[in-house]
């Protein structure tokens, strides 16, 4: 019998190690799965990590208490710089982290051509920008494009409303943001749930992601 949930929150995180790339779900606050991001900082085994995110967290908390930890060797972003985002500032500054910054779309595409085994892909994004330099260009039908390439994810963490024992998983509202393309992204994704329900009691027409693309859940 399939059944992905674990309630065992040590042992979850410790598939992360040394050099991972970790995606991590959230949109500001939401759909940010703090629960393991903590066991994470709590993972002695887990440095020199590559962390890929929407942004660099805010206060002390989340993705900012991840980064104060000094486990973070580089951060892969849209928004470095949000308000009271001043631990990923001062540790920037003193160049004890490395950003590359990659504009919101571009990130959910990356991440979802890598789980779709798409080598590359042509975006307009970016073109004429310094975020195009050293990049591969190309102009199509009149408009001039950028290559990108995928995010490669060895361990994702998500966070979810429901979670069936398969690990199908349904969101809410906007803490659905990166979620399902990184569950796609990744080689591991570990998700941390709200509220756990009986098989074939969610509606498969709203399931986000499949149960194929998680391979652990926690209730927390």
């Amino acid at each position: 019998m399939i059944d992905k949930q674990s309630n065992d929150l040590v042992e979850l995180v410790s598939r992360i190690k040394e050099g991972d790339t970790v995606a991590i779900g959230g949109f500001g606050g939401a759909g940010s799965p703090n629960v393991l991001i903590d066991a994470l900082i709590k993972n002695e085994a887990a440095n020199n990590l590559v962390i890929v995110t929407n942004n660099a967290g805010q206060k002390e908390e989340g993705i900012a208490a991840l980064l104060k930890a000094g486990k973070v060797n580089k951060i892969v972003c849209s928004y470095p710089r949000m308000k009271d985002s001043w631990v990923f500032e001062e540790l920037y500054r003193k160049g004890d982290i490395e950003l590359e910054l990659v504009p919101q779309g571009n990130m959910a595409e990356r991440l979802r051509a890598s789980g779709a085994g798409i080598g590359a892909f042509f975006t307009p994004t970016g073109f004429g920008t310094a975020l195009a330099e050293g990049k591969e260009t190309r102009e199509i039908d009149g408009v001039n494009y950028v290559l990108e390439y995928p995010i490669r994810v060895d361990v994702a963490l998500i966070k979810a409303a429901k979670a069936d024992r398969y690990g199908n998983l349904v969101y809410k509202k906007t803490a659905r943001n990166f979620g399902p393309v990184m569950a796609m992204a990744a080689e591991t994704t570990i998700a941390e749930v709200s509220e756990v329900v009986e098989a074939g009691e969610l509606d498969p027409e709203c399931v986000v992601t499949p149960g194929i693309y998680v391979n652990f859940f926690i209730k927390v």
